[in-house]
């Protein structure tokens, strides 16, 4: 994200992070995608949603499920998890107006 910051990006305000998390037993396995600047708090999402204790998927987990590396995590990532593992949360504050979300084309090398 800081590196992110140094560019000169169209919609700077639609830029969003997104994590790779899975629960204690990795059986459950989420992404959540929030505003770029925003920070999530794991265990507030774990009350929230009634998961298990979550930590970050490995990134052999990563490539295994959804076909991305670290650093490339994006919600069309979802399109190679084949099983259905994995389910999305994505930020309320991304989908209000103008409704714009900037997220990499399974490549961090642009952004879509």
């Amino acid at each position: 994200m800081a590196e992110l910051a140094a560019i000169e990006i169209p919609y700077p305000e639609a830029d969003a992070k997104n994590l790779f998390v899975r629960d204690d037993k990795k059986q459950n396995y989420y992404l959540i995608t929030v505003k770029g600047n925003k920070r999530v708090d794991l265990k507030e999402f774990r009350r929230s949603n009634g998961t298990r204790a979550l930590s970050f998927a490995s990134a052999d987990e990563l490539m295994k499920i959804m076909g991305l590396i670290p650093g490339a995590v994006t919600p069309l990532g979802l399109l190679n998890d084949a099983e259905g593992k994995v389910q999305l949360f994505m930020d309320d504050e991304l989908i209000k107006e103008p409704g714009l979300i900037g997220v990499h084309p399974n490549d961090n090398t642009a952004t879509v």
